[in-house]
């Protein structure tokens, strides 16, 4: 289980992106955070595997507060949760198959990866992560040959190198079209159903919150305004929208905030 407490987060310009935000993901969630951009979805999302480092507050995860860890016991935590990022983060110039090794990096002494000196049993690692994302056919092309739902795709089968108990993705979708980003949700999804993954997801498109969401938190200028579940989300009311996205929004078609935070 994860538990966040009283997370805060103060940038060091004075930008205040998390004020005492406190909830719980049990084991095998998929959980959505929804909120315009600047509502704190990507700062979240980055302080719970320390990519920034959080000014107040627990980050419980398994009994352990990841907020206090530092130097191996950190990097140790940190094999078991992925990160799928919105703009691939994929080393454009190298191939497919050695972006997805890269996942194993918190496992491979350093001088190994830098000469690409995998084991074999991480190379079939590997061969059965993009199996699983049905891109084994591009394993020797250049990463920015493939189009953005493949790219995305990459991604997924790198972190899935952690061997993750949780991942985390950061509005993987919203540099794709509709058909493909149903199409990366679903393979969230599969892992999150096949594997007990626990997800947490920021999306900001209704209908994906909808269909795939087992439960919903809703940010606004760094704190919690709104949680509900799957049936709660799919009844949103007009006023729990506009107390997420202001009193000037409004619903058009299926959006419901902007990239970012």
């Amino acid at each position: 289980m994860l538990e966040i407490r009283n997370l805060t987060k103060i940038y060091d310009d004075g930008t205040r992106a998390l004020h005492n935000v406190s909830f719980t993901v049990e084991e095998g969630e998929f959980l959505v955070v929804i909120g315009l951009s600047g509502s704190g979805k990507s700062t979240l999302l980055r302080c719970i595997n320390r990519l920034i480092d959080p000014t107040e507050g627990e980050i419980i995860w398994n009994g352990v507060d990841l907020a206090k860890l530092a130097g191996e016991d950190l990097r140790k935590a940190r094999r078991k949760i992925g990160m799928v990022f919105q703009h691939f983060n994929l080393v454009k110039r190298s191939s497919v198959m050695n972006n997805v090794l890269s996942g194993r990096l918190g496992y491979t002494p350093a001088w190994k990866s830098i000469i690409g000196r995998f084991s074999a049993a991480d190379r079939e690692k590997a061969w059965t992560a993009l199996d699983r994302l049905n891109i084994r056919d591009q394993a020797h092309k250049r990463a920015d040959e493939l189009s953005g739902g493949q790219q995305q795709r990459v991604g997924i089968a790198r972190a899935l190198m952690q061997e993750p108990e949780m991942i985390l993705a950061d509005e993987p979708v919203a540099s794709l079209d509709p058909v493909l980003a149903h199409s990366i949700l679903r393979y969230l999804e599969k892992l999150n159903q096949e594997d007990d993954m626990t997800i947490l997801c920021s999306l900001h498109y209704l209908d994906l919150v909808q269909r795939y969401a087992t439960r919903v938190i809703g940010l606004k200028e760094g704190e919690i305004v709104y949680q509900g579940t799957r049936e709660e989300i799919r009844a949103m009311s007009d006023q729990e929208f506009k107390d997420i996205y202001g009193e000037e929004a409004e619903r058009v078609g299926e959006l419901v905030g902007t990239t970012g935070a």
